[in-house]
C-alpha cells in the first residue's frame, strides 16, 4: 500500500499537468498557431506560423528533461528555422509567448541523431 500511493500521486500529477498545458493552446478553435516541421528533426527544425499570427511573440525553447533554456528570439517573420546543432538527442518543449509574458501556445519536438 506505500508503494502504491507515490504511483498513483505521479499518475495523478501527470494528469493535472497535461490538462494545464492543453489549456494554454488555443482554447476556443482548436487549430494551431504554429506548425513545425521536420519532426524528429536532425539539424534544424521550422516554425511556420499561420497568416494571422499576433504581432509581438516570442518564441522559448526548453530542453524536455532538464528544464533548461536553450533559446529564445522575438518573431518577426511567419516562417523561421532553428539551428539546432548545440542540441543534444531528446524531447524539447516550446513556448510561444504573447509581449504580457502570457503562453498562448506550447508544444514539443523531438531531436534525434
Amino acid at each position: 500500500m506505500k508503494r502504491l500511493l507515490p504511483i498513483l500521486f505521479l499518475l495523478i500529477l501527470t494528469t493535472l499537468q497535461s490538462e494545464g498545458q492543453t489549456s494554454r493552446t488555443n482554447p476556443g478553435d482548436g487549430d494551431r498557431i504554429v506548425k513545425l516541421y521536420p519532426n524528429p528533426a536532425t539539424a534544424y527544425i521550422t516554425f511556420d506560423l499561420q497568416a494571422n499570427f499576433k504581432k509581438g511573440l516570442s518564441v522559448q525553447i526548453y530542453n524536455g528533461v532538464l528544464g533548461k533554456k536553450m533559446y529564445e528570439s522575438q518573431i518577426s517573420q511567419d516562417k523561421f528555422t532553428v539551428n539546432l546543432n548545440d542540441y543534444t538527442r531528446g524531447i524539447y518543449i516550446y513556448h510561444l509567448v504573447d509581449a504580457t509574458g502570457k503562453i498562448i501556445e506550447s508544444g514539443k519536438f523531438q531531436v534525434s541523431r
